[in-house]
């Protein structure tokens, strides 16, 4: 069993390729963040067309979030309470039943930088989402967690750590939230004995992604026996390499059955 997730940073603009991807790859669940799509307006049955039923969570042109399962798709719950310092409540979450799992993407705030009220923000999203997490993990399912976290776990999971000295991603605050996301007995599936993480995004300037200056911020994070069954965990850099690409990879775990 495949399951992935993608930033995929609006999925009109990158219809095709994930069309493409979709085929070529055949994962059985697809995580997508950043749809920027509206209520409504997510390209339901272009995505049907190769086979997925669609969850989505949008709310116009920024965030919105999805999952295209080809296992069945039951039980949806959309997004966390929390509001944004502007007052809205973002679409930034959802959960589903996809085959023998539970699932859930999730698209953690940037916080823009230290000190700003959306880094308040994200940590209490954060927050809200370990809360979630733990209420999940109470079910009878295996839980995958997959997303766009906006943090970069340790020093190893960027391209230069004195470059971000100072910035979000990668502060121990951010990191710390993470952690207690972790700590609710969720495990980094890329970074178990035997896989070797990678990065999974780079930015579009000064051929960031040519040069290898990249973070790995996207993650998928599964309950224990989903750890268990993880044989492998891929970023899928082709994609990345494609005509308008988004600026993130896929990231793909292999599942043994569970």
């Amino acid at each position: 069993m495949l399951i992935s997730t993608w930033n995929v940073n609006s999925i009109q603009a990158r219809l095709p390729l994930v069309i493409e991807w979709l085929e070529r790859r055949r994962p059985e669940v697809l995580l997508v963040q950043e749809t920027k799509c509206a209520p409504g307006a997510f390209p339901t049955a272009e995505v049907e067309g190769a086979g997925y039923r669609v969850a989505d969570h949008g709310e116009g042109r920024w965030n919105g979030v999805a999952v295209l399962s080809r296992v069945g798709l039951g039980r949806v719950d959309l997004g966390l309470d929390l509001a944004a310092p502007d007052g809205r409540v973002e679409a930034r979450y959802l959960a589903a039943d996809c085959g023998p799992l539970r699932v859930a993407t999730v698209y953690v705030p940037n916080g823009r930088e230290l000190g700003h009220p959306y880094f308040a923000y994200k940590l209490a999203f954060l927050e809200e989402l370990r809360e979630r997490v733990s209420q999940e993990l109470a079910g009878r399912r295996p839980f995958v967690l997959g997303g766009d976290f906006n943090v970069a776990p340790q020093d190893s999971d960027v391209f230069d750590p004195a470059a971000f000295a100072g910035q979000t991603h990668v502060s121990p605050e951010e990191r710390g939230a993470l952690g207690a996301v972790l700590g609710t007995g969720l495990v980094d599936l890329a970074h178990q004995p035997g896989q070797t993480p990678a990065y999974t995004y780079w930015d579009y300037r000064q051929g960031f992604f040519r040069r290898g200056l990249g973070m790995r911020i996207d993650l998928l994070l599964g309950s224990p026996e989903v750890a268990r069954a993880t044989t492998a965990v891929e970023v899928d850099r082709s994609a990345r390499g494609a005509p308008r690409p988004s600026d993130h990879a896929p990231l793909t775990a292999t599942l043994a059955e569970l």
